[in-house]
């Protein structure tokens, strides 16, 4: 008896997997380390890449650097130890240090350190701002470095006569970015030579930083100068705007200038004398031997949306040629080989970016990776050494970023880094399906997520999940604030569509948003719902939920003023005011061209595509969150909503995060927030997916 209850141990130990994966949990996802962007030694040979390691508790969150062995040869190393984070580092030109922001003990806001490498010990600060500095660079002779802080241009007279008052006081536009009310600090180009304890203000006094349009380039949290050395270190070139304060009535943009590393005027190499609108320039670099200058650029047409191209240079400023990648795609990073004639780019396409190349000289760009899954990010190119070193980021849904070097040759990669490789092989993360549809003459791409312990046998519910931007795509990938498996559970199949407007299908489909914000968008994504439930037979169509965030937001709240289709709506930061959100937002112009003029010029499609005017079609349960920084799409857009679902007697719950912005970026609230989520999801769709 003994031996048959050995025997049946035995068989059902063979028969067991060697270990049983599971569903990914909020912990998993928050706790998981985050690999950022690598940056590859001129030589080649090495790569610093900050890690951060994340905790629930903001105080024992750590960022540090990390050292790669490009041949692969050794395991990486820490750099830092330290939890205040280590970010922007760059390489100084012979590969021997690297300099970086930091606050270290003492510090009262971040500086600029350098760490020689090889003669190893501490890092030294070598900055001494009463405002944070950051982006550091190195001179081509190493004996400098540039960087970028802000300068506080209060008056005297403003200073006396505001008192002790803390009133905000404005006369210029804009007001507000993203999270922040914007006050006399303007952000300015550095020069710090390594033996001196003083910076130099490069633009201090000159006529354009006293320009009421003097600004910086647009990024995700503030302004951004991006700037660089020219080839014999004796002036900066960077980008900036003239035309900022305008912000309200036209288009912006930043154009290229060049500045001596003694300060002066600095002189304009693209755009035209005044503050109309013209192309949008941005990521000045030289090609390694010099003679040319690259910048991304937007051009500026009657289109809010512009695919980027590349602007060439001569070293002088004297304009080449422009290139632009197959197929109306946008590029995204871009650098130069060592062998001065390759340019290497990253490059959208139908949820995923691949790593092309293109002559410098103008011509074809053609695919150097066609990996059939996962995406490739923040490309980075050794500028010296006699062959191509390409690193970059790579993941997908089901495998974090970690760090790869690219095979220039074969197309492939290989992987430099396993940060959170290990974690992730032990959870439950179906790789996603994609599906296209066709509407309105259109093909329109989707991914398919499949839960944890998916069983084709049974019929799961659909949530139908709308990506923000709108000038974005989903794409395959490990995503933090909108885990794709973490939404999907055990129980539920996910939709994600890219409607017109996403990036990846050429200009023109990016375009077609225009005059068209609300309804084509929309339908783009209930008809590819219908096309997947033709397509996968496990999806029940009786339980069907909809929901996004930012422009998915507003989508959401279209789909409530539109349809009565799904059983519930999810709806973060979204508008339902056309009007209001026009008027309120920091970002106001482009929002005006989208509409085809302002609406108290032309209301039609003001009217025809504005939820708040459908108050009485409202029917449908809806989970409503904002924070209440969030500038981008302020909070008097929520409380419309909100009241109007009060006034209608519609079931809903309103969530407000005193504490965060645009997006929801604390671990407790963001563990909160996927709760929420999910518990009203199981609510209208069932917990358990129904067997066929």
């Amino acid at each position: 008896m003994k031996q048959v209850a050995l025997l049946a141990v035995s068989t059902l130990l063979l028969a067991a997997p060697a270990f049983s994966k599971q569903a990914i949990t909020h912990e998993d996802l928050w706790l998981m380390p985050r690999v950022g962007p690598a940056l590859v030694s001129p030589d080649g040979r090495q790569a610093i890449v900050p890690v951060t390691e994340p905790a629930y508790d903001p105080a024992q969150q750590r960022v540090d650097l990390w050292l790669l062995d490009v041949a692969n040869q050794a395991a990486p190393r820490r750099l830092t130890h330290t939890l205040a984070p280590e970010t922007t580092p760059a390489w100084s030109a012979d590969s021997k240090r690297i300099a970086f922001a930091t606050q270290r003990d003492g510090d009262s806001v971040a500086q600029i350190y350098v760490l020689d490498l090889a003669a190893g010990g501490e890092a030294r600060r070598i900055s001494s701002m009463t405002s944070a500095a950051r982006n550091p660079q190195f001179s081509p002779d190493g004996l400098a470095v540039l960087f970028v802080s802000q300068v506080d241009t209060t008056s005297e007279t403003d200073r006396t006569a505001r008192g002790k008052s803390t009133a905000r006081v404005f006369d210029g536009f804009p007001i507000r970015f993203w999270d922040k009310w914007l006050g006399p600090n303007q952000l300015r180009v550095f020069y710090q030579s390594l033996d001196t304890p003083e910076a130099r203000d490069l633009l201090a006094g000159s006529t354009l930083v006293q320009s009421p349009g003097y600004g910086g380039r647009s990024g995700e949290a503030s302004d951004e100068i991006d700037a660089t050395f020219s080839p014999d270190g004796q002036s900066v070139l960077f980008v900036a705007s003239q035309n900022r304060h305008l912000g309200a009535s036209q288009f912006t943009n930043t154009n290229l200038y060049r500045v001596s590393v003694l300060g002066g005027e600095p002189e304009r190499l693209t755009g035209v004398a005044g503050t109309g609108a013209t192309d949008n320039y941005s990521r000045p670099r030289f090609s390694p031997d010099g003679l040319h200058l690259l910048a991304a650029v937007e051009p500026r047409t009657d289109r809010v949306y512009n695919a980027t191209r590349l602007d060439v240079f001569r070293a002088s400023g004297q304009f080449l040629r422009r290139l632009e990648a197959p197929n109306g795609a946008s590029i995204g990073a871009f650098d130069v080989g060592a062998d001065n004639h390759t340019v290497f780019l990253s490059i959208e396409g139908a949820g995923q970016e691949q790593i092309w190349q293109q002559p410098l000289a103008g011509g074809t760009a053609k695919p150097l990776t066609q990996v059939p899954r996962g995406t490739y990010s923040n490309l980075s190119v050794a500028r010296g050494g006699k062959q191509a070193v390409l690193l970059a980021g790579y993941e997908s849904a089901s495998v974090p970023a970690e760090i790869v070097r690219i095979d220039p040759k074969r197309g492939s990669h290989e992987t430099l880094s396993r940060f959170s490789t290990d974690r992730a092989a032990k959870l439950d993360l179906p790789e996603l399906v994609p599906f296209w549809h066709e509407h309105a003459g259109r093909p329109i791409h989707s991914l398919l997520v499949k839960p944890a312990g998916f069983d084709p046998a049974r019929r799961y519910p659909v949530f139908a999940l709308i990506h923000g931007g709108p000038h974005i795509m989903w794409r395959d990938q490990f995503f933090l604030r909108w885990n794709y498996h973490l939404l999907a559970g055990k129980d539920r199949v996910l939709i994600l569509t890219n409607y017109r407007g996403s990036t990846g299908f050429g200009e023109a489909f990016a375009q077609a948003i225009q005059n068209d914000p609300l309804i084509g968008p929309a339908e783009d994504i209930n008809t590819a719902v219908d096309a997947a439930l033709k397509q996968f037979d496990f999806l029940d169509g009786s339980r069907q939920c909809a929901g996004g965030a930012s422009y998915g937001g507003h989508l959401s709240n279209w789909l409530q003023a539109s349809t009565t289709r799904y059983r519930c709506l999810v709806s973060h930061a979204g508008l339902i005011n056309l009007e209001s959100q026009w008027t309120t937002s920091d970002s106001v112009y482009g929002r005006e061209a989208n509409m085809g003029g302002p609406a108290f010029k032309d209301r039609t499609l003001w009217d025809q595509q504005n939820p708040i005017r459908r108050v009485e079609q409202f029917k449908t349960p809806v989970l409503v969150t904002i924070g209440e920084l969030d500038y981008r799409v302020p909070i008097n857009n929520t409380l419309e909503y909100w009241s109007m679902l009060k006034r209608q007697g519609i079931e809903s719950r309103l969530i407000v995060f005193p504490d965060e912005n645009h997006w929801i970026l604390k671990g407790e609230n963001s563990r909160f927030f996927y709760r929420e989520v999910d518990s009203w999801l199981n609510r209208w769709l069932g917990p358990q997916p129904s067997a066929r």
